[in-house]
């Protein structure tokens, strides 16, 4: 990433490309996290929790440390190509309808997400990834429980409160590794400062 000033004084920022490998490796993980919490949440803990809602939030975390690096056009894309592949698989693991929920909700979920990132990407390390993944997770979870559950007896608004408490805990929680990673994955290269 490189950041100049324009003829107006406002910062303009560069990034680095990603390879074909980085990319092969970024879809591939967001698939994987997409198709583990498809899996997941068909299992409840309890009545108002599924095991999905810990596993989804790693999403976020992958999105953010991509956005960081490679900004947020490299981040959109891996969530297109993931949110096909994801679809594809979960398909064959889940129920049809659980899979299109979880397509609808991953890619606005991850587009929100990576809006609201960049927004905010010049302020607090911390800020960018807390209020996208919140943001992200919010909208995630709305979306994928009034499309997956609504009409088929499920108690789905109290499994829709408990996983929402959950990914947002684990998402606070993914500060810590978003902070240790940034410095290494997710760092960017060649910054000037202005």
């Amino acid at each position: 990433m490189t950041q100049q000033q324009n003829h107006a004084g406002k910062t303009i920022t560069r990034f680095v490309p990603m390879t074909a490998m980085q990319f092969s490796l970024a879809v591939l993980l967001m698939a994987a996290i997409v198709v583990a919490s498809n899996i997941l949440v068909q299992y409840p803990i309890n009545r108002w929790l599924t095991w999905g809602a810990i596993s989804y939030p790693i999403a976020f975390l992958v999105a953010d440390l991509l956005n960081r690096r490679f900004g947020p056009s490299a981040a959109r894309k891996v969530a297109y190509v993931g949110f096909v592949s994801a679809l594809i698989v979960s398909v064959w693991v889940a129920t049809p309808r659980i899979a299109i929920a979880s397509g609808l909700a991953f890619l606005t979920a991850q587009l929100v997400d990576i809006y609201v990132f960049d927004r905010l990407r010049n302020q607090s390390w911390w800020r960018a990834p807390l209020l996208g993944g919140v943001a992200g997770a919010t909208l995630d979870t709305f979306v994928f429980f009034s499309v997956a559950f609504v009409g088929t007896g499920v108690l789905w608004p109290a499994l829709l409160v408990g996983d929402l408490a959950v990914k947002l805990v684990v998402n606070t929680t993914m500060l810590a590794p978003f902070r240790a990673l940034m410095w290494n994955l997710g760092k960017p290269t060649n910054t000037i400062k202005t």
